[in-house]
């Protein structure tokens, strides 16, 4: 039997930094289509158990692609894990090679699980929704500015552009309705997560471009890739504070608000909400639990094809944070 193998490949602007493991083999190639082609033929030929790729902002997309179009194992990595694993070996320099390295021993050392990949229609909408929150994050921007422009002039600017960013945001909303109703399981999926009081189009769209894995992990797993899950602090004696970490923001973010929504109007999230608040626990870390439990709620959901009105009792018995 022939050993496992591992690649990490380090993505730049204009070119491919690629490493092997166990042999200590690398290699470079242009960040192009022709590039890519050539990655994939000799990948195909080596068959890597694992290829891993730190996220750079989109730069590894086109990569990416062509290794899935192969049926390649290719994950994409948060590039602080990478960075803190390199750290734990004692590798402090930092050049492409070397994190190339660095990638091929942390895909070896650690095996990240492959996950589907978002298709081209998932990417497409992933794009629409960051930019709705883009020009939001501009629309907040330039209301700020306003309040604080004493110079009529100035005002005058900044209110035409902020009519414009509202005309920009109501159109790009449109648009990601009509995307999501030309696609039949996509528009499945939207029905049964906004059956649920409290889930409106904003966190829809939201799991459905930002969260292809929801139905298909449990609920440890889920809350854990999100990161609402509370992760242990302890060492010896000492017992820390239970805290969050890392995850996707933008989806904790959609959650958080529709968590505030579902404290008032969804019966077991209340429920869950007052209990906690009762016994003491902060607002905050109420309304964590509550977006935990209702991302749970979500998934089992979209697993089954079916909304339930009850929660089982193994859920209902998950309420600490």
């Amino acid at each position: 039997m022939t050993a496992p193998v591992f690649v990490g490949i380090d993505v730049a602007k204009d070119k491919l930094d690629v490493a092997q493991r166990p042999e200590a083999e690398s290699w470079s190639l242009a960040n192009a289509e022709a590039g890519i082609q050539e990655l994939v033929q000799r990948l195909r030929a080596i068959q890597p158990t694992l290829v891993l790729l730190e996220a750079t902002g989109g730069l590894e997309s086109p990569a990416v692609a062509g290794l899935l179009a192969a049926r390649l194992p290719v994950v994409v990595i948060n590039p602080r894990q990478v960075r803190d694993f390199a750290k734990a070996t004692g590798q402090l320099a930092k050049t492409e090679a070397i994190d190339a390295g660095i990638l091929a021993h942390f895909a070896a050392a650690v095996r990240p699980q492959v996950r589907p990949f978002p298709d081209e229609a998932t990417r497409e909408l992933d794009s629409l929704i960051t930019r709705r929150r883009q020009l939001i994050e501009m629309l907040t921007a330039e209301k700020n500015r306003l309040l604080r422009t004493a110079t009529q002039r100035v005002r005058r600017d900044i209110q035409k552009h902020i009519h414009w960013l509202e005309r920009q945001l109501d159109d790009l909303e449109k648009d990601l309705d009509n995307f999501i109703q030309r696609s039949p399981a996509w528009r499945e999926k939207e029905d049964l997560l906004r059956s649920i009081k409290g889930v409106g189009p904003v966190l829809a769209a939201t799991l459905l471009a930002e969260l292809p894995e929801l139905g298909r992990l449990n609920r440890k797993e889920v809350a854990k890739l999100v990161g609402v899950a509370p992760l242990h602090r302890d060492s010896g004696q000492y017992k820390g504070q239970r805290q969050i970490w890392g995850g996707r923001a933008s989806v904790r973010a959609s959650l958080y608000m529709a968590a505030l929504v579902a404290t008032r109007y969804n019966p077991v999230i209340r429920e869950l909400y007052l209990r906690l608040l009762a016994v003491g626990k902060p607002k905050k870390l109420a309304l964590i639990a509550c977006m935990r439990k209702r991302l749970v709620i979500l998934n089992a959901i979209v697993r089954d094809g079916k909304v339930s009105t009850t929660l089982p009792p193994r859920l209902a018995s998950q309420d600490s944070c």
